[in-house]
């Protein structure tokens, strides 16, 4: 006969089964058959900027690959950040996803005075996509050629340059403090909600100059409107070969680039996670979206989740320096 302590354990133990058995079998078939209905990737920023470059031209290949539609919806705000708090508060089931970027990933959570999330533990890094050089900018009318005249113009007029980005504590925002930095000049810094504004205003003369994406401004340079004054990369890039970098020109060590990495909430199962990562592997080696992605101006990503998590530890511990050393902070 039972004691009352055994009955309760067999009660117990059987009951748990029954819960794993109703349940945990439904989330593995719910895993083995994602996707089954579309997926939503959220851009942080107004169409036409780098991350929608990108995001638009896997959104078209990731249906076949997936079986599902990807829909790109951007939410503009706050440099990308009300995006991804919007991203991170959404189920980890795989259907909610963004594109982040250097500045919504690596430095405005590090910059902040009252952090929306902390990137490294309310994020699952899926796959790094594309990263892209800088390069410093000014409109086809401006008087500056070269690099160097632009600076010995900032050095004997403080902070009467302006330069522009899309949005305080951005990688436009950071480039410039940096290059700034190491000329030992003082410029302007002027923020827009994004870098189509930004840029619209650089062509019109509003303001001097920008340290901008390259895919954002090479048709505007291959189409005259613009004049590349430098790239921000160790090495010249094949897209303006005849174009000098920043180190080349007095600054060594200067190297800048942008990232673009897709991410979900925390908890997102890795079932999920290696489908997502396959799929978007094979729409970066597929030729049609590798070809437009290097045309635009954009280095081809790629690799794993764990190499994902390993660049986005790596990037916010070196961002949160650069913030530090150039007294970067947002309320």
């Amino acid at each position: 006969m039972m004691d009352s302590s055994t009955s309760r354990r067999r009660l117990f133990t059987g009951a748990t089964g029954f819960v794993a058995a109703s349940f945990f079998p439904a989330d593995a078939r719910a895993q083995a058959g994602y996707p089954d209905r579309p997926i939503t990737l959220v851009d942080g920023f107004v169409p036409g900027g780098g991350s929608d470059i990108v995001a638009r031209l896997l959104a078209s290949k990731l249906r076949s690959e997936l079986g599902q539609p990807v829909v790109v919806e951007n939410r503009p705000g706050a440099s990308g950040t009300v995006a991804m708090a919007g991203v991170l508060r959404s189920r980890p089931d795989g259907y909610t996803l963004a594109i982040g970027t250097i500045s919504s990933l690596s430095v405005l959570p590090q910059v902040m005075a009252h952090k929306p999330y902390d990137p490294l533990a309310d994020l699952t890094p899926i796959l790094l996509v594309a990263s892209v050089p800088q390069v410093v900018v000014v409109n086809e009318n401006s008087p500056f050629r070269t690099l160097r005249e632009l600076l010995d113009y900032a050095k004997a007029n403080p902070s009467k340059l302006n330069f522009a980005s899309s949005g305080i504590a951005t990688s436009q925002h950071l480039a410039g403090e940096l290059l700034a930095r190491a000329a030992g000049v003082e410029m302007t810094h002027v923020p827009y909600r994004g870098s189509g504004q930004a840029l619209a205003d650089l062509m019109a003369g509003q303001v001097d100059l920008n340290v901008d994406t390259l895919p954002t401004n090479l048709p505007h340079i291959r189409g005259g409107k613009l004049r590349a004054l430098a790239v921000t990369t160790p090495e010249r890039v094949e897209w303006l070969p005849d174009v000098a970098t920043v180190a080349e020109l007095g600054f060594p060590g200067f190297d800048r680039k942008v990232w673009y990495m897709i991410v979900g909430p925390a908890g997102l199962p890795a079932p999920i996670v290696n489908r997502l990562a396959s799929a978007l592997n094979a729409a970066l080696a597929a030729p049609e979206v590798a070809q437009r992605l290097r045309e635009s101006g954009f280095m081809l990503g790629g690799g794993t989740p764990a190499s994902a998590a390993a660049l986005l530890r790596t990037e916010n511990e070196s961002n949160a320096a650069i913030a530090r050393a150039a007294s970067i902070s947002v309320d």
